[in-house]
């Protein structure tokens, strides 16, 4: 067996190497096998020209500790990579790279373009995935997707034929969203609110008869010239006299009337309204039950229109200044006031959108919705953390038609078709199309699909539907889903959606939300604060494994987390610390070592340390099957650090120097309990994992196919280990005591202790005379020393009579703080015992327990005090 394990833990040195082998020996590659159960989660496609933020770093950490996990305990683990076309977002980098080069797309035409874009995805497509691999994600590459794939292209047009048949689908005039930087039409989950600053203009439209004003505020003025009517409440005693007459338009002169409308809140402001159909969604409404013109006063850039020559090509913003002036002065603005007000910016550039009635495609979603919420409702999704299901409910409830035209070339075209001599529409999915009536050719829908209407396809489209493939036959429905809070609505609402329509079954069992991760300052990571952090630098610095355990440990569903360099450099020292930990057991292995696994007479220690990593194996099982991830890895962490390094490790110590069986034994039990180690945290840190267990093992597996260990109930030495806790208890006792009064361990003295555990102590006098400087241990009853050490556990009391080199005065001091600490537990345990709250609703074993710790408690108070009188004595 091989036994040298590099002197310096060098994670560039091996981890690539350790991904290539992965590939090379298909340990990701999932199989349809019926004898196993499957686990799938299908990736959140990364943009296709996108680069690694660490809010990938964490959705793929987290993915690839569960699909780890899972395929090492036996399941047939698919988890499906991909990348997503990203219409908008890739559009504007083609577009801007081509304008740097005096080229627009309509110089290029259509085709030059699409040419372009597919040139550009083929550059970067592959980008992103050398990315996942430097993160160690354990993807299925054998089944990588792209959303404009034959694939899933061709699921698209059979979606969206399947809609347009059942009437689900729908092209007509409504207000959109019109992102004027984008150009294009955007949906309401694509809008993000943000507070701005701006002011309430109060004006007044004077009536057509002459007779006096009507007077209103508004935040828009320049959507002024678009008014079609002025609105009030059909309740407000204020205008029952005015209903039905007309004002003039100040600077346009055209009459519009007054209706009565029950939208117009008669509390807010002048209880007056001014109605622009074309620029407002709750306007537009209005204008459709009174039947009023529709006029749209800007261009798709959202400048003036050439219908009013004054403001004709000024930006929205300074056709605002204009009209102002003007509305000053003709007497039609009465003052001006100070608002902050929520406005809907496109979530890709920021831009302030602009509502529009607009030609486009739409999909009918209040039935669609049912079923979606009904999933969601009954338990067949589960969200994690469960709060946000609510977020879930409040989109769905209130979900209105879904605008999924964009006027984008790069995506799925529309499959619908028109003929411009006879006005027919159809829809198929071929890639032409003759008109049935007349038989001349027909012309595409110049739009594209929005970018989420392929996404909610992905959980079965990436399996082959709408063929029935064995994937989709085996794999579907996937598992589990990873991803931010910031999408539920963009996408995993749409893919429930989808999947309720045409797979009739949910897409995905559960939700795991996480949140952002933040710089140190509590701040989202942004270009323009120019506090983003590229992963790749702290995996060149760091290692993979440091940034994946920083990322696992700070994870809690659901919630932010902050990231900060002390927490990489922590995790990094961590992985150092496993490192030297089994470079030190290998060196110390003879040449001719052969595990056999654990030897059949096990000292108490070794009962210690079997039964609290079997307890581990337990925990981190349950802990990942509860999607506690981060709870998971502080355990890991815990246990390698403190219990096997600072603690077994030095235990077995006095037994490698003895030689003999003593020390073949050691070593078996040290090797077992550091392959279980490499196991249980292989899914968090796959690569120094790896890279130890080919050294410690010489090769004879590859770890990531190893099984995960399990709890057994015949490694659980209950009481034979709880004995030994008292052990340690006692040596970090008298470690303590020895440390706070700083007596060095080279100093000899002679332990006496009270205690009914006598044989657990005497059995293990060989610790504390190798651990904390004991010649010798003595048992006994009422020990009247003066001036005496004194280390308290629940189970003894410690002197060590060393009054030459102990102040009395300090050592008092120590036990004060002993006894308030004691005091403290003791008041915290009972409160929670004296809470009917918790004594009605905990199960009867935790309420036990906290007796048994209050007892405990009081036992180690009262030993702490009999150790202050007799210092005082």
């Amino acid at each position: 067996m091989a036994k040298e394990l590099a002197k310096n833990y060098d994670p560039g040195s091996f981890e690539d190497r350790i991904y290539h082998e992965w590939m090379r020996q298909r340990c990701f590659h999932a199989e349809t096998d019926a004898t196993k159960i499957p686990y799938t989660i299908v990736i959140p496609p990364p943009n296709v020209t996108g680069q690694l933020h660490m809010g990938h770093a964490l959705d793929e950490t987290l993915q690839d500790i569960l699909i780890r996990w899972k395929r090492m305990s036996g399941f047939s683990t698919l988890w499906l990579p991909g990348t997503d076309h990203a219409a908008i977002a890739t559009e504007a980098k083609i577009v801007e790279a081509m304008r740097k080069e005096g080229l627009t797309k309509e110089d290029v035409g259509r085709d030059g373009f699409m040419d372009r874009a597919w040139k550009w995805k083929e550059q970067y497509a592959g980008r992103i995935d050398q990315q996942l691999m430097k993160l160690g994600s354990s993807c299925d590459w054998e089944r990588e997707r792209f959303t404009m794939d034959e694939g899933c292209s061709a699921a698209v047009k059979e979606v969206f034929i399947n809609y347009y048949e059942k009437g689900l689908i729908y092209r007509g005039e409504r207000i959109i969203n019109w992102c004027p930087h984008c150009l294009t039409s955007i949906s309401n989950a694509e809008v993000t609110y943000e507070e701005q600053e701006g002011s309430f203009w109060h004006l007044r439209y004077p009536f057509a008869d002459g007779s006096g004003y009507m007077f209103l505020a508004t935040t828009r003025p320049e959507t002024l010239l678009g008014d079609t009517a002025i609105a009030v409440n059909p309740k407000d005693p204020r205008y029952q006299n005015v209903i039905g007459k007309t004002v003039i338009l100040p600077l346009v002169g055209r009459e519009i009337p007054i209706v009565a409308d029950s939208y117009v809140d008669m509390d807010f402001g002048t209880g007056v309204v001014k109605i622009t159909p074309a620029h407002d969604p709750n306007d537009f409404m209005v204008g459709q039950r009174h039947n009023l013109e529709v006029l749209n006063v800007m261009t798709e850039d959202a400048k003036i229109t050439d219908d009013y020559p004054k403001y004709a090509g000024m930006d929205r913003y300074e056709a605002r200044k204009a009209i102002l002036e003007d509305l000053k002065a003709g007497g039609y603005l009465v003052k001006t006031e100070p608002h902050v007000h929520n406005v809907g910016t496109c979530y890709r550039c920021g831009t302030t959108v602009e509502p529009r009635v607009s030609l486009q495609w739409f999909v009918k979603m209040d039935e669609l919705a049912k079923p979606a919420i009904e999933a969601v409702r009954d338990g067949r999704i589960k969200f994690v953390p469960e709060r946000f299901d609510k977020l879930y409910f409040n989109w769905m409830e209130d979900i209105r038609d879904w605008c999924i035209s964009r006027q984008l070339w790069w995506g799925h075209q529309i499959p619908a078709f028109y003929c411009d001599d006879c006005g027919e529409l159809t829809v198929t999915k071929e890639d032409h199309a003759v008109c049935p009536k007349c038989g001349k050719p027909m012309r595409q829908d110049p739009d594209t699909l929005d970018t989420w209407f392929s996404s909610a396809l992905w959980p079965f489209s990436t399996l082959g539907w709408p063929e029935k493939t064995d994937d989709l036959q085996y794999f579907y429905p996937t598992d589990t889903l990873v991803t931010g809070y910031d999408i539920i609505t963009f996408w995993v609402s749409r893919m429930i959606v989808a999947a309720m329509e045409h797979m009739d079954e949910v897409p995905f069992k559960h939700v795991l939300i996480h949140g952002l991760v933040r710089d140190a300052q509590g701040r989202k990571m942004s270009k323009s604060l120019g506090n983003g952090i590229d992963p790749l630098e702290i995996i060149d610095n760091y290692g993979a494994d440091a940034l994946r355990f920083m990322l696992a440990t700070g994870n809690s569903p659901g919630n932010d987390m902050r990231f900060t360099d002390d927490k990489v450099k922590a995790a990094r020292n961590f992985a150092n610390k496993l490192w030297n930990a089994s470079r030190y057991v290998m060196m110390n292995l003879p040449d001719n070592f052969r595990f056999t696994g654990l030897p059949e007479n096990l000292r108490m220690e070794d009962k210690w340390v079997v039964s609290k990593f079997n307890q581990l194996a337990k925990d981190v099982n349950d802990n990942l099957d509860r999607f506690e991830l981060g709870v998971a890895s502080t355990k890991l962490y815990d246990f390698i650090w403190d219990i096997y390094c600072d603690w077994y490790i030095e235990l077995t110590k006095p037994r490698m120097r003895a030689g003999g069986q003593t020390k073949a034994d050691a070593e078996q039990v040290l090797v077992w309990v550091l392959r279980g180690m490499l196991k249980l945290l292989h899914p968090f840190m796959p690569f120094i994992t790896e890279e130890i267990w080919q050294v410690l093992t010489d090769k004879e597996s590859m770890i990531i196919l190893e099984d995960y260990p399990v709890y057994q109930e015949s490694l659980d030495f209950g009481r034979i280990a709880a004995d030994f806790e008292k052990v340690i208890a006692a040596i970090k006792a008298v470690r303590m005591s020895r440390m706070e009064l700083n007596v060095p361990n080279s100093v000899k003295a002679k332990l006496y202790f009270e205690t009914l555990d006598v044989d657990v102590f005497s059995a293990n006098s060989i610790f504390f005379e190798n651990m904390v400087g004991a010649s010798e241990l003595e048992f006994g009853q009422d020990y009247k020393f003066k001036n005496a050490l004194t280390a308290v556990t629940d189970c003894a009391r410690i002197f060590i009579p060393m009054e030459q080199l102990v102040d009395k005065d300090k050592e008092l001091a120590r036990l004060a703080k002993e006894e308030a600490k004691a005091r403290k537990d003791i008041e915290i345990i009972q409160n929670k015992l004296n809470n009917p709250g918790f004594c009605e609703k905990a199960p009867a074993q935790l309420i036990q327990n906290e007796r048994e710790k209050l007892a405990k408690a009081k036992e180690k108070l009262a030993k702490v005090l009999e150790s202050i009188e007799s210092w005082k004595a």
